[in-house]
């Protein structure tokens, strides 16, 4: 028999949208507990829902589960976390918000020219990228991550590699 004001596995999952495995999995990893029926079925409390709530925003910022569970692990034990708890948790995400935020507009912008990955998609980066200079940066889509045609300077004609002509 269900205890009061608790949920059985089929009901977090119906309310959270989320299959009665991954939440088996969350709780193998310590993210929720349940309490057991005689019968050993799953039981949890309310604030079950809240914390998987906060684990889904959590992933959707780009946490991986481990940073989840430290951050779930700051919360005090043996209550429902307040308001307060939760904008402690959550102001701690807003430079990696601020960053996808950057990084999820310079992709909308440049989408439709050369990004500077480095491909060498001549005829995609000739302009944009001449030589790969923003292969010279590093590794990843050099302007994606923030950098510009301005930082690929031009590399001395004897560090560069010949590169085919398109014509």
């Amino acid at each position: 028999m269900k205890g009061p004001n608790r949920l059985s596995i089929g009901e977090l999952s119906a309310r959270s949208g989320l299959a009665p495995s991954a939440l088996r999995f969350y709780e193998g990893r310590g993210l929720i507990t349940s309490e057991r029926t005689a019968g050993g079925h799953r039981q949890y409390r309310p604030d079950a829902l809240r914390r998987v709530g906060f684990i889904r925003a959590a992933q959707g910022v780009g946490l991986s589960l481990d940073e989840v569970v430290t951050a779930l692990g700051s919360l005090p034990a043996g209550r429902t976390p307040t308001q307060k708890d939760w904008e402690r948790l959550s102001t701690r995400w807003r430079p990696r918000l601020d960053a996808r935020i950057d990084t999820l507009t310079r992709l909308r912008d440049q989408l439709d020219t050369c990004i500077g990955c480095g491909c060498l998609s001549l005829q995609d980066c000739r302009l944009s990228n001449p030589s790969d200079q923003a292969g010279r940066l590093g590794t990843g889509a050099r302007y994606l991550l923030g950098n510009t045609p301005a930082d690929a300077i031009e590399i001395p004609a004897s560090e560069r590699t010949r590169l085919p002509d398109l014509e």
